[in-house]
C-alpha cells in the first residue's frame, strides 16, 4: 500500500544509529541520505524515512516484515544491543493469528518497534 513513510526523530543520528543497527538483520540500509532526512530500505529503495524534527514526535507503532522467524529473533537482539527498550520477546502472537512470530521494542523518541513474521515455522 505505502510507497514510502516518514518519521520525525529528536535526533537524527542517534536514530540512524539504532534503526540502521536493530534493521540491519532485515536487510534494511541506508538507500538515499541527503541534508533533510535519511531514507532506510532494501536495495536503492528509500521507504522509510528518518527527519529531523524540532519538536518530540508523537510515539508510533513501526512493524517491520520479517522474511522469517530468524530474523525476528536477530531483529530483537540487534535492537537491545542498539539501546532499545523490550517490549516483548521474540514469540508467537497467536490472538492475531496462529503464525504471528513478532518481536518488539521501544526506540528512540519513544516509537514501538516490531519486527513481524506470518509465516510457519520452515
Amino acid at each position: 500500500m505505502f510507497d514510502h513513510v516518514g518519521i520525525g526523530v529528536s535526533s537524527l543520528e542517534s536514530s540512524k544509529a539504532f534503526y540502521l543497527r536493530a534493521l540491519a538483520p532485515l536487510g534494511i540500509t541506508v538507500a538515499m541520505e541527503g541534508p533533510d532526512g535519511v531514507g532506510l530500505g532494501r536495495g536503492q529503495k528509500p521507504a522509510f524515512w528518518l527527519l529531523p524534527s524540532a519538536q518530540k514526535p508523537a510515539p508510533l507503532h513501526l512493524a517491520f516484515a520479517a522474511d522469517d522467524r530468524r530474523q525476528v529473533d536477530e531483529f530483537y537482539r540487534a535492537a537491545i544491543a542498539a539501546a532499545g527498550q523490550d517490549n516483548g520477546p521474540p514469540g508467537l502472537r497467536p490472538h492475531y493469528h496462529a503464525n504471528y512470530y513478532a518481536a518488539f521494542v521501544i526506540g528512540p523518541d519513544g516509537h514501538n518497534v516490531e519486527a513481524v513474521c506470518h509465516r510457519p515455522q520452515a
